[in-house]
């Protein structure tokens, strides 16, 4: 097994130089997509399945892609991602965290298809990890809002006590905080990734508690919406652009930039290079972006919100860099000291000064 930073690849290279019988045009790659929501939801799914379509264009007739959307973490996915490998896929993204039992599972009865799993971190010599540092973008928007709050409360909806959601909060929190001491977060657990009616209850409820700002790791637009419906709240578009929303209360984004990444395994399966990897990448790799800051922003805020999306390209700057301290006030990071990826991989703890406990 090799870790590895994924390189980009332009569709273009991703076309070159293909061997075999791939590249000769006798055998068309079958390449199945497992989504947990639908790819309307505007978010998550939906820029997994825009991915997708970027894999039709790269590689036209040498590649048919199929796909199962709205597929519940559990058995169905495992029936789901059997029946892909029954049908003839030889590649298989399964997009979801709560896939990752599954997706080992049934790559076993299939040695010969290779699997891609989202978000996990559970490997065998034919399942491959990959995820992004949605962290980073989480630390623009929590310098965003903390600079923008009125209230100096800030809403946040989470989808399920996992380290992903706990270190996006966390480095919202973190960034919230250093440019506003009297920020406070207000967290409810949806426990869902797509449930539109629970994510707007969710917002209604956080603005009716005095929050001002709404973050949310959910995938719909639901709780943009019901910004859009109260006057002085803002919000940002979660793993997609969520562009409609930007003459009203999105003032920015984190968008998921999956295609590079597809169009560079489907290859590596066609030209026979395929092997065990673990991507982990953010916004130096272009995996992460972050959408247009609008005009809503006044201008200092929106200099230093890009300065920050900078030295996190460069390098320069890592969003969990001490001195940070646990919830309990025992140290973590020491002045200077930057997280290990061991632990923000496994993040399990809130930082100092969030409130509440991480539901079991």
């Amino acid at each position: 097994m090799i870790l590895r930073r994924t390189l980009l690849a332009a569709a273009a290279t991703a076309l070159a130089l293909t061997s075999g019988a791939f590249a000769d045009g006798h055998e068309k790659l079958k390449v199945g997509f497992v989504y947990v929501g639908s790819i309307g939801d505007g978010g998550w799914t939906y820029e997994h399945n825009q991915s997708r379509l970027a894999v039709d264009e790269a590689f036209g007739d040498k590649v048919e892609t199929i796909y199962q959307e709205s597929v519940p973490e559990g058995a169905d996915a495992e029936r789901v991602m059997t029946q892909m490998a029954l049908s003839g896929a030889k590649l298989i993204f399964t997009t979801s965290f709560g896939y990752m039992d599954p997706t080992i599972n049934v790559a076993a009865k299939f040695p010969d298809v290779k699997f891609e799993h989202a978000t996990g971190y559970k490997t065998a010599d034919n399942v491959s990890t990959y995820s992004a540092r949605f962290y980073e973008g989480r630390a623009v928007q929590g310098h965003i809002a903390g600079k923008m709050t009125k209230t100096n409360k800030i809403g946040y909806i989470a989808s399920f006590p996992i380290p992903e959601v706990i270190r996006g909060i966390n480095s919202a929190y973190l960034h919230a905080k250093r440019v506003n001491p009297d920020v406070e977060f207000n967290i409810i657990w949806a426990f869902t990734w797509e449930d539109p009616a629970k994510e707007a209850d969710a917002a209604k409820t956080l603005i009716e508690q005095g929050a001002d700002v709404i973050l949310q790791h959910t995938d719909t637009t639901a709780p943009l919406t019901v910004a859009a419906e109260n006057e002085g709240v803002i919000g940002f578009g979660q793993a997609s652009d969520m562009a409609q929303f930007k003459d009203g209360p999105r003032v920015s984004s984190i968008i998921d930039n999956w295609a590079p990444y597809y169009i560079d395994r489907v290859k590596a399966v066609m030209d026979g290079t395929w092997e065990t990897v673990q991507t982990w990448d953010g916004i130096d790799t272009g995996m992460v972006e972050i959408g247009e800051i609008t005009d809503r922003v006044p201008a200092d805020i929106k200099a230093e919100a890009e300065a920050m999306i900078e030295a996190m390209r460069t390098g320069a700057y890592h969003p969990f860099t001490g001195p940070i301290n646990k919830q309990d006030g025992t140290p973590w990071l020491a002045d200077g000291e930057v997280a290990d990826d061991g632990t923000l991989a496994g993040m399990s703890f809130y930082i100092e000064g969030l409130t509440g406990d991480i539901p079991q």
